[in-house]
């Protein structure tokens, strides 16, 4: 497994990142191919209206010279009535507007912006407006971001004024064209980013299952080993004491007769504690602890398993100070599951003292209106960051060289949280390694 993983994450990374560069390159020819389809629609639309308008280009002005030309003079008559009309002389700036956004509207091109210009190609180059939409000059100067159509306005072959009209361009510009493109294609790009977001997080989820299922495989031999280790040292001594009460010199005293069945009684009992340990594991694991609430007072707790400890403490020539300041100190509680958890606490402290070194362990209380703060500190071998994040997992041990040089399944810190968060606290713990640790506890007082 640990050989595999790697090469599993490797290979799932590299497929991970060529769908993304697969669908990052599909997006980019989609966007291009969709530019192209937006500029031939915008090509086919202005030249669809230019043809229009070459319609009546050409032709001659009859009973309307007055309207068509204001300010002409009757001598000048004979000669302007001569001259074709020019498409910017019959048709308006709204009337050529019109038409552009009803080809638009033909082409699918609904509700865009558009500018337009009418140019008069004169001779010698020399090009005049005849008629401009607003902001046509800005938009049609700014040829990166909008794009433009141009289209002469050729007259209809055969008429009269055929080679007589002024040579007629019509230029419609769409700015921000780009946009209208990502707006049209918005639909397919989110569901490709949606799609590639799934198929990140079923990349995450499945890496995370791995190494959890790899770290699940680790906690379990773990545990196994040690539990092991926890039933293998009881049975070697009821054994031993069941060897030692054959012997005909023990079965003659009852004195040492006493002392091996006291012996088999005590490890059979520390046996059963160990069995009971891991049923209320699994209890915890399927939430299916009963808590027996009633007021409890606090401090007649601490003071109670503190002087249990007293005989392991002078074992190891270490001692326990108690600075119980808190003014209130009354809770709703499980007297049976707080003693337990305040007993794990302190046998963790004994247990990590340091080598050679008297443990000293030091609770003190505080309170405030609505909470109570347990803090109990150590002069133990402390703990790095990586074990102060995982010291209350289920299992979870810190080891110190030897896998079984202290003893337990790692089910005591993750009782001592499960069991502060069902009477409504919090623990925190703070440690550095080499120093010791301290862990603080907040619990609720009781409502008066």
């Amino acid at each position: 497994m640990k050989k595999i993983l790697p090469v599993i994450i490797v290979l799932i990374s590299l497929s991970l990142v060529g769908i993304i560069i697969i669908q990052l390159l599909w997006i980019n020819n989609m966007v291009l191919l969709r530019e192209e389809q937006v500029k031939h629609i915008v090509d086919d639309a202005t030249k669809e209206v230019a043809e229009e308008l070459a319609q009546h280009k050409g032709n001659y002005s009859s009973g309307g010279s007055a309207k068509l030309f204001p300010g002409l003079q009757p001598e000048d008559f004979s000669i302007e009535i001569l001259k074709p009309i020019s498409v910017g002389q019959r048709f308006s700036t709204g009337e050529i507007m019109q038409k552009i956004q009803k080809s638009f509207l033909k082409n699918n091109l609904k509700d865009i912006r558009f500018g337009f210009g009418l140019v008069s190609l004169g001779k010698a180059g020399v090009s005049r407006m005849e008629r401009q939409s607003k902001d046509f000059v800005t938009f049609y100067e700014d040829s990166i971001r909008n794009y433009s159509s141009n289209v002469f306005i050729v007259p209809p072959s055969g008429t009269a004024g055929e080679n007589l009209s002024a040579d007629e361009m019509l230029i419609v510009t769409v700015p921000d064209y780009k946009n209208i493109v990502l707006k049209s294609l918005r639909g397919n790009i989110i569901t490709a980013i949606f799609f590639t977001i799934i198929i990140v997080t079923a990349f995450y989820l499945t890496i995370r299952t791995m190494l959890r299922q790899k770290k699940l495989s680790e906690i379990k031999n773990d545990f196994i080993n040690n539990m092991t280790h926890e039933f293998k040292t009881p049975l070697a001594t009821i054994s031993l004491a069941v060897d030692a009460l054959k012997n005909e010199k023990v079965m003659g005293n009852a004195e040492k007769m006493t002392y091996f069945s006291s012996i088999i009684k005590e490890e059979n009992q520390r046996m059963n504690r160990q069995v009971e340990t891991i049923l209320k594991a699994a209890l915890m694991e399927k939430q299916e602890v009963q808590l027996l609430l009633r007021p409890l007072h606090i401090h007649e707790v601490i003071k109670e398993v503190v002087s249990n400890f007293t005989l392991q403490l002078e074992d190891k020539k270490g001692k326990a100070g108690l600075e119980l300041n808190a003014t209130n100190d009354l809770v709703d509680a499980d007297e049976v599951h707080f003693s337990n958890l305040i007993n794990n606490l302190i046998d963790n402290s004994i247990k990590y003292a340091k080598d050679n070194i008297p443990p000293h362990i030091n609770v003190t209380t505080s309170s405030t209106d609505k909470k109570i703060t347990i803090r109990l500190e150590d002069n133990g071998i402390g703990m790095g960051r990586e074990t102060v994040k995982r010291i209350f997992e289920k299992f979870y041990r810190a080891h110190t060289g030897n896998i079984h040089n202290v003893k337990g399944f790692g089910l005591g810190l993750s009782y001592v949280k499960t069991m502060v968060e069902a009477h409504g606290g919090e623990i925190k713990v703070e440690s550095i390694l080499g120093k010791g640790s301290i862990f603080n506890i907040e619990l609720p007082l009781k409502k008066v």
